[in-house]
């Protein structure tokens, strides 16, 4: 084997193809998601279609299938008429809302998804424990091989590293983020907590989905008409309720989004206190993001009611802004100085010697910026793999 040869050899060629929430819509997502149980069977799929090793992550934000392009097809492709097989729907319909990602790009976008900066809600602590379990499924589905644990390992301990330093899921920077911060401030722990959605409206849903991505166990959606109502449950995959059962689901709700937007109060005082006696003074959290209202403001003054209004949320992100914004810059150039560093360190055996000739000739290239010459590195690996 020739020097070159091993380069081609050792370098991984990275591939992921997904979709998240920000190519993506709801919709696409639902279909696309795999349950814990679908999962193996697409493993066999991709096995079939020659892809030895991958990684499928899966979960509310965002599905992806990490990999190794080996082959001149179009990788790429294949996996995107795999999801369309998986979901039952025609390729034509993801492909507008899927990327595929390779080399550094790549690199920096498993880096950051892993450390929780690419979710719906900036630096959720969920994020690394649901890695390691789509990491254990591919490890159990042999498909965990040599190539694609250490970048998993490496993605996993810098995750550690940027929330130790940066405290950044302590920061929430957007609306979605805050409501989830705010509402574990009042009850801790999402996952012994039940939610009501009541209306349709747009903010309600992504902050209902913010919520049920960082771990709420259990949502309800009511609207005065009730087949809307079933449509916004069948998007979130979660339950729907009769509106007329308002009263007794405000019973049973610790946390309470409103998002009716018709001009009148959905929730009035004497509501809120029948309710919060109902449940024995156990507080339930509000967040309204009608415009104008929907919660009467004599709600608020309801012990043990908490309201939250848009303006609210809005306070508690200029609040932590100066720190939530240095945390997610220092957490971002972590990203990048990790995947530079993982892009440039030349492989063990023969070939090792060429890549770190050609990583000293790519920075002299460069004039030392480090980003440009792990880029002109990449590239020129890249065209070795291709002319090869």
């Amino acid at each position: 084997m020739t020097k070159e040869e091993a380069i081609i050899a050792a370098i991984p060629p990275l591939l992921i193809v997904g979709a998240d929430h920000k190519s993506s819509t709801m919709v696409l997502r639902d279909r696309l998601m795999m349950s814990e149980g679908a999962v193996p069977g697409f493993y066999d799929r991709l096995r079939r279609a020659g892809f030895a090793e991958a990684v499928v992550l899966s979960t509310v934000d965002r599905t992806e299938v990490v990999t190794l392009a080996d082959s001149t097809r179009d990788p790429a492709d294949e996996i995107r008429q795999l999801f369309a097989a998986q979901a039952g729907i025609p390729r034509s319909d993801i492909v507008a809302g899927t990327y595929a990602l390779t080399g550094l790009d790549a690199l920096k976008h498993l880096f950051a998804v892993v450390a929780g900066l690419d979710g719906l809600v900036m630096g959720d602590p969920r994020v690394i424990a649901q890695v390691q379990m789509a990491v254990q499924i591919a490890r159990r589905r042999g498909a965990l091989g040599e190539r694609l644990a250490p970048l998993f390992e490496r993605a996993s301990v810098l995750a550690d590293a940027i929330e130790r330093e940066t405290e950044l899921a302590l920061r929430p920077t957007s609306l979605p983020a805050a409501a989830v911060h705010a509402a574990r401030d009042l009850h801790g722990d999402l996952a012994r907590c039940r939610g009501l959605l009541i209306g349709a409206g747009e903010m309600g849903e992504l902050l209902a989905q913010a919520l049920l991505a960082a771990g709420l166990a259990h949502l309800t959606v009511t609207h005065p008409t009730n087949l809307r109502g079933e449509q916004v449950a069948q998007t979130l995959d979660c339950h729907a309720a009769d509106f007329a059962q308002l009263p007794q689901l405000l019973e049973s709700a610790d946390i309470v989004l409103t998002s009716i937007n018709t001009r009148r109060y959905v929730l009035g005082r004497e509501q809120m206190r029948a309710a919060i006696a109902a449940r024995r003074r156990r507080p339930i959290f509000v967040i309204d993001t009608g415009v104008p209202g929907d919660v009467d403001p004599a709600v608020a003054k309801v012990e043990d009611a908490f309201v939250y209004t848009l303006d609210d949320l809005e306070r508690v992100i200029r609040a932590s802004a100066r720190g939530g914004e240095k945390a997610v810059r220092r957490a971002r150039e972590m990203v990048a100085e990790a995947a530079a560093e993982f892009a440039q360190t030349p492989p063990a055996g023969e070939g090792a010697d060429a890549v770190e000739a050609l990583r000293r000739e790519s920075i002299r290239l460069a004039g030392g910026d480090a980003e440009k010459a792990t880029r002109l590195l990449v590239e020129r690996l890249l065209r070795l793999r291709k002319d090869s």
